[in-house]
């Protein structure tokens, strides 16, 4: 699993800090998690094929975390794409999409399949190599939290295999994919018999903006990073708490209590020019916390440390 944050700035962009909005390449698909203003700037600069995103999830509906969806939405059909758009979102998503659908005179060649979500917690999308989550959090608007989690297939056994009397070859295949055989006597090999126990995939949270809250505790326990807003020090944690955001010793509470492998820290107030003062913040309760930047990349291997690239 790969990340590039396009963006980690909070309400106002700076000259440094673009708006809300990260890439995630996960098994054979392309995601964007949140579109603030310029992103699609911002994908050319990290170049990042805008064509190759199939998925666009959106925590909520403050325009730090939508205003770059009417450029890249036309810019998409301006390119000629003709496979499907999906885009996730709190309810007011589909409304949302309509308006752009309509807005100027432009017109969108590919279908745009809008999936509003309506429950506290669920999953969004499964395929073989992963599936996404969605939970509730806590903010001044509907606000959505996402996990992304591997599917590790067991380790298949070939010696074992070949002991109960299947030859290399195709037959193998079949087995890898699932599917039980019929040996020439009649013996039945199921894919369970040839397979090792279950292997834990990479784990992600995006929190996009919330208040601390024990929901995130429980949604991110044990995952390899945890990407956690963090808009203030704690010496404005009443302004934080009052807009509805987390400041940097709390998101790294969060980050300890939920036993997560490493903390990256994002949407940073414009009040700060520099991170370094979150970060060391965050440092003094969870020591693997880091302040993203723009263009920031991040690689998740099983068994490995992340690897982030400044």
């Amino acid at each position: 699993m790969e990340l590039t944050f396009l963006g980690t700035a909070s309400a106002i962009p700076t000259r440094e800090r673009n708006h809300t909005s990260i890439v995630i390449k996960v098994s054979d698909r392309m995601i964007l998690f949140d579109c603030g203003e310029a992103t699609q700037k911002q994908i050319m600069k990290a170049e990042i094929s805008p064509m190759k995103i199939d998925d666009i999830y959106i925590t909520h509906l403050h325009g730090d975390h939508i205003l770059g969806l009417p450029g890249i939405i036309q810019s998409l059909a301006f390119r000629g794409r003709t496979r499907p758009l999906n885009i996730y979102g709190p309810k007011g998503i589909s409304q949302l999409i309509e308006n752009i659908r309509h807005f100027g005179y432009s017109t969108i060649g590919y279908n745009i399949i809008v999936h509003e979500i309506t429950f506290d917690e669920c999953i969004l999308y499964e395929q073989k190599d992963f599936r996404i989550y969605a939970k509730r959090m806590k903010h001044t608007v509907p606000d959505y939290a996402y996990k992304i989690e591997e599917i590790r297939q067991p380790k298949f056994l070939r010696e074992e295999a070949i002991n109960l009397g299947v030859k290399p070859g195709p037959l193998f295949g079949k087995l890898q994919d699932g599917q039980s055989i019929t040996l020439d006597d009649g013996t039945v090999i199921t894919p369970d018999m040839v397979s090792g126990p279950p292997r834990e995939g990479v784990k992600l949270v995006f929190s996009g903006d919330t208040i601390p809250t024990d929901e995130m505790i429980d949604f991110a326990d044990g995952v390899d990073v945890l990407i956690h807003e963090a808009t203030f020090t704690k010496d404005m944690r009443d302004k934080a708490l009052e807009n509805g955001h987390t400041v940097a010793y709390d998101a790294a509470t969060i980050a300890k209590k939920a036993n997560v492998e490493q903390l990256i820290l994002t949407h940073l107030s414009n009040r700060f020019t520099d991170s370094k003062p979150l970060e060391d913040e965050a440092q003094e309760v969870f020591e693997n916390s880091t302040y993203a930047n723009d263009f920031m990349i991040v690689s998740i291997e099983n068994k490995k440390p992340v690897n982030i690239k400044r």
